[in-house]
C-alpha cells in the first residue's frame, strides 16, 4: 500500500482519491481554481470529509461550476438551495457562492485568469516545505494571510488565511504532503 499522507481517512474513498489524484497537483484550469476555492469555503467550521461527500451535489446546484452561470444566480435561485439537503445549506455561504463567482469574474478581467493572478503569489513555482508530519505544519502562513487580505479586498466571502491556505496546498501553489509520502514533490509545476 502506497505512503499518504496521516491526514488522508482511509476509509473514505472518496478522500483516496482526492489526496492521490488532486490535493497538491498544480491547477491552472479557472473554473476548478473556483470549484476548489468555494469547497475551501463551504469547509469553514466543518470536516472536509463533509464537504467531498457533498461535492456532486454542490455541482449540481451551482452549475458545475461554471463561473458566469453562478455569478448570474437570482436570490430566489439561491434561496431555494437552503432547501436541499444534498449540500451544506448554510445561506451566508450559499451567498458567498455568488459573491465569489462575480468577484472571480472582476479579477480575470484585470489579470486575464484567475490562475495567472494567483500564481503570481508564488512566482509561478510550486513552494515545497519541509512537513514531518501534517500535525505540526501551520494553519495559516505570511502567503496565505496575504492571498486573504488581497482577495477580502476585492470582494470575496469566507477567504480567511487558513481557508487559503487549504487552497493554496489543494491547487498545488503550496506542496505541504508529508515528507514520507509518496505524492510529495511529485506534482511540482513544470
Amino acid at each position: 500500500m502506497p505512503k499518504r499522507c496521516s491526514w488522508v481517512k482511509m476509509t473514505n474513498p472518496l478522500y483516496i482519491a482526492y489526496h492521490d489524484q488532486e490535493w497538491g497537483q498544480p491547477l491552472h484550469d479557472d473554473r476548478a481554481l473556483f470549484e476548489l476555492l468555494c469547497m475551501e469555503t463551504y469547509q469553514a467550521g466543518l470536516s472536509w470529509e463533509t464537504v467531498l461527500n457533498k461535492r456532486q451535489a454542490f455541482r449540481e446546484a451551482f452549475h458545475d461550476y461554471q463561473i458566469q452561470a453562478v455569478a448570474e444566480m437570482a436570490d430566489g435561485e439561491l434561496e431555494s438551495l437552503l432547501d436541499n439537503p444534498a449540500i451544506i445549506r448554510n445561506r451566508a455561504k450559499i451567498f458567498a457562492t455568488r459573491a465569489n463567482a462575480q468577484a472571480f469574474l472582476q479579477v480575470q478581467k484585470v489579470h486575464g485568469s484567475f490562475d495567472s493572478y494567483l500564481w503570481s503569489f508564488v512566482e509561478g513555482k510550486t513552494i515545497v516545505n519541509d512537513v514531518a508530519s501534517y500535525a505540526q505544519a501551520p494553519a495559516r502562513t505570511a502567503l496565505s494571510e496575504t492571498l486573504s487580505k488581497d482577495l477580502k479586498k476585492r470582494g470575496f466571502k469566507f477567504t480567511g488565511p487558513v481557508a487559503v491556505l487549504s487552497f493554496l496546498q489543494a491547487a498545488g501553489l503550496v506542496d505541504d504532503h508529508e515528507n514520507d509520502c509518496e505524492w510529495k514533490s511529485r506534482n511540482e509545476c513544470r
